[in-house]
């Protein structure tokens, strides 16, 4: 089967995520492109049997790349099996408001770009304080602080759970 991963990132875990997507369906033989969002241009969608996009909550709002892209393919991306894979740090709590903010933000986008996807699944991202400035890092631990995490802003904390991730995949290509 041949799969387009259409991503955008801003501190690099939504890559990292993609780039995980991509060597897994590839491993399970099917043939994957991974495409930047903001190389995607005159990506022809009809190439593919299958697509997943893939992007991060940042501020109530996925990047304006993804979104444009999923905008100007709408009609093609509704037309064929699509998962969204919807990465925040708020997908690593159990919190109620969190999560009604993660599906607020999900039908944001969906009204925004016109797009549909097949499937939802919100990954954990990461707290990546070597990809922060000094004000964002410090808007980090504040935010840790708030969820009683500990972080120590000299390293990454990294929340994604890799095998839940690896069965998503396989589970949604399968069906």
């Amino acid at each position: 089967m041949k799969i387009v991963i259409v991503y955008a990132t801003t501190e690099g875990q939504t890559r990292k995520i993609a780039r995980f997507a991509a060597d897994r369906l590839s491993d399970a033989a099917h043939v994957i492109e991974l495409v930047p969002a903001a190389e995607a241009g005159e990506l022809d969608l009809s190439r593919f049997e299958k697509a997943i996009l893939a992007g991060s909550v940042h501020v109530g709002k996925y990047q304006a790349d993804l979104a444009e892209f999923a905008q100007r393919n709408a009609d093609a991306l509704n037309a064929m099996p699509t998962l969204f894979l919807s990465v925040s740090l708020a997908a690593a709590g159990d919190d109620p408001d969190d999560w009604k903010g993660l599906a607020d933000c999900v039908a944001r986008f969906t009204k925004q770009t016109g797009w549909s996807p097949g499937r939802v699944e919100h990954v954990a991202g990461a707290f990546r304080f070597t990809q922060y400035d000094f004000f964002r890092s410090w808007a980090m631990r504040w935010i840790a602080a708030q969820k009683g995490e500990t972080v120590d802003p000299r390293e990454d904390k990294e929340y994604t759970d890799w095998a839940k991730l690896e069965a998503t995949l396989h589970d949604w290509v399968a069906g």
